[in-house]
């Protein structure tokens, strides 16, 4: 209701002043004495007010309609795409209001090209701001930030991180976060939240698990840092890989890429793109288990060989036990003979003691 008696309203004074406008210019009469001037002015106002009420009362529930239409679109843009739109726009009007002067001159058409100028390069600032609206807002918040760091600080400035599908499935990201050792910011590509949406709606069993877990694992990480996670549009369509499309966004906004895949660890490497990765960080923080040392364990299963047994640390590090068959299910005492270093991990080869525990 109040929205249609302000339609109303600006109805009516657009009617008032267009018939006052009218009058001026075209029917004004100088030489005419002062008081029916007056009288004429107030009747080309009232019959302008009165034909701009009349337009309201047949196009107000149209233009309701339409301006319902645009608020409702513009409540669904997230505030990074409003924010770089409008930059876009600005700046496209400002090169327009600079170019405007000179081509007023142009005979004729002069006096119109700067209205069609400003809005041909306000439609092409708003296309060019959403498409650079990550790099937009990212430099827009390194600007905001300037005054709170000195030359010290920015040295420590930590990168922004972005996970790939593999470590979020992998899940071990979110004990990571936990621990609050990670700094900066999160970055979360939408093309990997499209790709483990896919897998989350796979027909297979296994990696329909897998997906429902990776995306479980994000809302737990996003509880987690709140505002340190962000979620990014930037997409690179020429590229079909997300490996390709990681790398492009890592060299883009100068990220480290978090990544348990041995073959993007690679590819990132090449490239000369910083890769935090997980198994790597696991390995590192496994106890330091040396040939000749003793340690107590107990036989879970047989090994490949007639007389082996497996065995396994906390930390999921397999022990291969020569003669171990024979005590499946026990806990004995077993003497570390070598260690395997492999980029899937590491894996442990011992012995049986004759004492048993």
């Amino acid at each position: 209701m109040l929205r249609r008696k302000i339609l109303k309203i600006i109805f009516v004074l657009i009617g008032a002043i267009v018939g006052y406008e009218i009058y001026q210019k075209i029917y004004f009469i100088p030489d005419l004495y002062i008081y029916y001037n007056i009288l004429f002015y107030i009747l080309a106002v009232v019959i302008g007010g009165t034909i701009g009420y009349l337009l309201s009362l047949l196009f107000n529930t149209k233009i309701q309609k339409v301006l319902s239409e645009i608020i409702v679109n513009l409540q669904k843009i997230s505030t990074q795409n409003f924010t770089a739109a409008i930059i876009g726009m600005v700046i496209g009007l400002i090169i327009a209001n600079l170019l405007a002067y000179s081509l007023s001159f142009v005979p004729i058409i002069g006096s119109y090209l700067p209205i069609v100028l400003s809005i041909i390069l306000g439609l092409i600032g708003i296309n060019i701001g959403l498409t650079k609206k990550d790099e937009i807002v990212n430099y827009f918040g390194n600007f905001k930030n300037i005054g709170r760091t000195n030359k010290k600080d920015s040295k420590n400035t930590a990168f922004p991180k972005i996970l790939d599908t593999s470590v979020i499935i992998d899940g071990r990201i979110l004990d990571i976060c936990q621990t609050d050792f990670l700094e900066g910011e999160l970055i979360i590509p939408r093309f990997v939240l499209l790709e483990l949406q896919h897998i989350a709606d796979s027909s297979d069993s296994l990696k329909r698990n897998r997906g429902r877990r990776g995306l479980d694992v994000l809302n737990k990480i996003t509880e987690i840092k709140k505002n340190k996670i962000r979620i990014t549009g930037k997409d690179y369509k020429e590229h079909k890989e997300v490996d390709t499309k990681l790398i492009r966004l890592a060299k883009d906004i100068k990220g480290k890429i978090i990544t348990n895949d041995y073959n993007l660890n690679k590819l990132a490497q090449l490239e000369g793109i910083p890769v935090l990765n997980i198994n790597d960080l696991s390995n590192a923080l496994k106890a330091v288990i040396l040939p000749g040392e003793e340690i107590i364990t107990q036989i879970i299963k047989p090994g490949k060989e007639p007389e082996q047994g497996i065995a396994y640390l906390d930390d999921g590090t397999m022990i291969v036990v020569e003669d171990g068959n024979k005590f499946i299910g026990k806990k004995i005492n077993v003497l570390v003979t070598s260690i395997l270093q492999t980029p899937a991990g590491r894996m442990i080869f011992g012995r049986t003691k004759k004492g048993k525990k």
